[in-house]
Order: structure tokens, then C-alpha cells, then sequence
């Protein structure tokens, strides 16, 4: 099976939009991981002032995430799955919780447009053809000296960790998800994580895009090892070809 992408990803997660939250619910500690995230973009005090990038929203469990992290900020989340977006949109929000259906890699097309203080991005960078381009698009996003935090599935590196992975997928996720109708889409997201960068492969491509401060933060649980916030600052470059 090859990994699913552009409009073929899209379609999957349109179809398993309808019961997308409750497996992740079953995940220990899924909500939590993502605050934990969110407050590692170290924003000052309540986000009021700024304007944050939720890339790649999904249902909204990402953008809660942030609206509890950041309440005053202006958040605008993004995501390319029209049906993903439609349960996220549908819940409630406050007023400074905006949404728009886009690609990460046509941001442009959605009007989606900087600068904004952070970005932030869960389970979205595995998924994309092209890592490095939507890097680069995050990096023109955001203001100087802004923040990115990306909350992946970037596996350590060690054996132990893809076996772990790869035990939870096949012995729980999948056997559920094939049940709903959703085991393609699965398998895709088991395979992405298995064939993706690991934490460091991650984190170094993330300096090669012009971040600087670069970390790779463990997060607790069966997922330590196995998930992972990197965060980073957006490089200034000098007068001479800065962007």
C-alpha cells in the first residue's frame, strides 16, 4: 500500500471525520499532549495582542488546544479536509476562532496570510508531499523571531519505540478502524509515522528552513519516544536577502 496523499488524504479523513473524535478519545493523555504543546510555543501570558496559525486543525481538537493555552489570541485554523473541518467549525467557539479549508502547501488560496506570532502544527507534517515547502511556506508566515511548535508522531530512533508503535496500530487502532470503515486511512497513518523522519531527522530539517532555537521536547506516557513537540524560533536574516 502506498501512503495516501493531496486529495486521496483529503477524501479519507472526509470520511472518517464522523467518528475521528472518538478514537483519538481513546488515546490517554491525547487532549493533554496537545496543551502541553501549545504552552511550549512559550507565548507571553494569555496570547492577547497575537495572532496564531493552527495548521492542519482536523476536528478542532488541536485548535481547543490552543484556545485554552492562548484565550485572547486570534487564531485562524486551517485544514484540508472539508469534512474534518465541517465537525471542527460545528462546535463551539469564541469569536477570536476563525476557520478556512485549505492545503497547507495553497494557504494563499484560502486567504490565509501573515504575519502571525506562531504557528502550529499537529500530525500535519508526515502527511504533506512536500515538508520542506510547507516549512518554508510556515517560515513566510510568520513575523520575526515567531514561534513554531510541531506535535508529530517522529519516532526516537530506537527499536523499542517502533515496536511500540507498531504493536498499539496493529493489535488496537487498526482492528477498530477497519471496523468503521477507516482502516485505509489508518494504515496510511501507521506507515507515515514508520516512514517518516524521526525527531532529529525532523528537527534538522527544521533548521535547514531558516528556524533557529531548535528543540525536540519528549512528551509523557506510552507516547514517550513515539510523539514528540519540536519548537523553534523563525531565523532573522541579515538586510541582504531576507525574505
Amino acid at each position: 500500500m502506498n501512503l495516501l496523499r493531496d486529495a486521496d488524504l483529503a477524501a479519507a479523513f472526509d470520511h472518517a471525520a464522523r467518528s475521528y473524535d472518538t478514537l483519538v478519545a481513546a488515546n490517554p493523555g491525547y487532549h493533554a499532549h496537545l496543551r502541553r504543546s501549545a504552552r511550549r510555543l512559550g507565548l507571553a501570558n494569555d496570547g492577547r495582542g497575537m495572532r496564531v496559525l493552527d495548521l492542519g486543525c482536523g476536528t478542532g481538537a488541536s485548535t481547543a488546544a490552543l484556545a485554552s493555552v492562548l484565550p485572547a489570541a486570534e487564531i485562524t485554523a486551517v485544514d484540508a479536509s472539508a469534512g474534518m473541518l465541517e465537525r471542527a467549525a460545528a462546535k463551539r467557539w469564541p469569536a477570536n476562532v476563525t476557520f478556512a479549508h485549505a492545503p497547507a502547501e495553497r494557504l494563499a488560496e484560502a486567504g490565509v496570510g501573515g504575519p502571525y506570532d506562531a504557528v502550529f502544527a499537529a500530525y500535519l507534517f508526515r502527511n504533506v508531499a512536500d515538508p520542506d515547502g510547507v516549512l518554508a511556506t510556515v517560515r513566510d508566515l510568520l513575523a520575526p523571531h515567531g514561534r513554531l511548535a510541531v506535535h508529530e508522531y517522529t519516532l526516537s530512533g530506537r527499536a523499542v519505540h517502533r515496536a511500540v508503535w507498531t504493536a498499539v496500530c496493529g493489535g488496537l487502532v487498526l482492528p477498530v478502524a477497519t471496523a468503521l470503515g477507516d482502516g485505509g486511512l489508518y494504515r496510511h497513518l501507521w506507515r507515515s509515522v514508520v516512514e517518516f523522519d524521526t525527531a532529529g531527522e525532523f528537527a534538522a530539517r527544521v533548521r535547514s528552513a531558516g528556524f533557529d532555537s531548535v528543540r525536540v521536547l519528549p512528551l509523557p506516557g506510552w507516547q514517550t519516544g513515539i510523539t514528540h513537540t519540536v519548537v523553534a524560533r523563525r531565523t532573522v536574516l541579515s538586510a541582504v536577502g531576507a525574505r
